[in-house]
């Protein structure tokens, strides 16, 4: 009988699901931890966005009756979970980029 997940265990699904470095593959550790870095404060930054939409189209909408505030509250909270969003698919993106050009 042949049993197909005998050797296997959670870091080895994880790490067949996650993506490659693709054409950052060759970077040290240190660059990679950066580039990391980078992306969580760029992803930080965007929810931070999110977040002051959100608060500035509920207080334009309801506390101050302000529309065009809770129009602009709305583009940002668009705007911030768009950041978020492609963002965090960027080491998806390089991937097949770099995949296809190969």
């Amino acid at each position: 009988m042949f049993m197909a997940a005998e050797k296997g265990d959670i870091t080895t699904i994880i790490g067949g699901i996650a993506p490659d470095w693709g054409p950052f593959g060759t970077l040290g550790n240190e660059a990679r931890v950066m580039v990391e870095v980078i992306m969580a404060i760029a992803i930080l930054l965007c929810l931070g966005i999110a977040i002051w939409g959100a608060a500035k189209q509920r207080i334009g909408a309801t506390a101050l009756r302000d529309t065009f505030s809770a129009e602009q509250g709305k583009g940002l909270i668009v705007a911030g979970l768009t950041g978020v969003f492609i963002i965090g698919s960027l080491g998806t993106l390089f991937t097949i980029v770099y995949g296809m050009a190969v």
